[in-house]
């Protein structure tokens, strides 16, 4: 069984894999492969085309928007992902986020290190407790709700949701209140967190008049796609003041520099290069999980988490 590995996976993952499969870096060869295991390589018809014995795509992470699931169903190309592996880690980023913009962590760090400052506890750098705040999830899947329960178990936050998969019944089974509209949601949160996929359906989801519904001295994170949230008119809604401050950890182009978004002109804004499950326990479970997935559907079982 030849397996296309696209990208690092922990080392442990490997080790397994390697045990029971040949593992290959390239696709010189793609007659010989039958599994690809991925986190952000393209999979799309071409690729399925020159693998014309593939028989599982396995997504190490979540996300599966770099594949192209019909055409995977339409041949009958198993594909799976890891729910749940990374919940915990994307999470506690978010949270992280969220503390930084809302106390100004980085910015107060740019600023004293080039000697900006000519006294302690400059007013400038006043920032804002989350204790107390509305969290608004748009989501609510196992990050969002992993997320939700950390601001809620240690700063005590209200939490409500957008979800049109999830019912009002099945949100108030997690404790929140259920908004029907994106709009109608942001207007009562002082922190909105997005944790959504990215489909033709999200794509743009927080763009135009919406930015008009936040209040102003709300915050916005996103760690879920780029182009889930409009970088342009996110740029221009910190510029105008309609929010306090965003953190993105997902980007239209990544990874994200200067010269491809503007957002990082701005000091009440901070984005990272999409490092949510970029913590050591989420690579082992993520790595382990979708090796050990790709054997067992090479074997000819079924997935347990089967997304195609």
């Amino acid at each position: 069984m030849s397996v296309f590995l696209s990208e690092y996976i922990h080392p442990d993952a490997l080790e397994l894999l390697r045990k029971n499969c040949k593992v290959v870096d390239n696709l010189d060869n793609p007659e010989e492969v039958e599994a690809i295991i991925l986190r952000v390589f393209e999979v799309n018809a071409t690729v399925m085309d020159k693998c014309k014995n593939l028989k599982v795509i396995g997504k190490h992470g979540v996300g599966c928007n770099t594949i192209d699931l019909p055409e995977a169903k339409k041949r009958g190309i198993t594909v799976l992902n890891t729910p749940g592996a990374n919940a915990n880690s994307v999470a506690e980023l978010i949270v992280g986020l969220m503390l930084d913009i809302s106390r100004n962590i980085t910015l107060a760090h740019n600023k004293t290190q080039s000697g900006a400052f000519r006294k302690i506890a400059p007013a400038e750098m006043t920032g804002m407790e989350l204790t107390g705040k509305t969290l608004g999830l748009i989501g609510t899947g196992n990050i969002a709700r992993r997320a939700a329960e950390i601001l809620r178990n240690g700063f005590g936050v209200k939490v409500i949701g957008y979800d049109p998969y999830v019912s009002r019944e099945a949100m108030a089974k997690f404790g929140y209140e259920k908004y029907d509209t994106v709009q109608d949601l942001i207007a009562q949160s002082d922190i909105v967190n997005v944790s959504v996929p990215l489909t033709d359906s999200t794509r743009n989801l927080i763009a135009g008049d919406t930015f008009d519904c936040f209040r102003k001295g709300a915050i916005l994170v996103n760690a879920a796609r780029g182009g889930i949230v409009n970088e342009q008119d996110l740029y221009h809604a910190l510029k105008a003041g309609k929010l306090r401050a965003a953190a993105c950890d997902a980007f239209v182009n990544e990874p994200p520099t200067s010269t491809n978004t503007n957002l990082f002109e701005l000091d009440n804004f901070i984005g990272t290069p999409h490092i949510g499950a970029c913590a050591e326990e989420a690579l082992y479970r993520m790595g382990m999980e979708v090796v050990q997935e790709v054997i067992n559907v090479l074997g000819g079982a079924e997935p347990a988490h089967r997304v195609a």
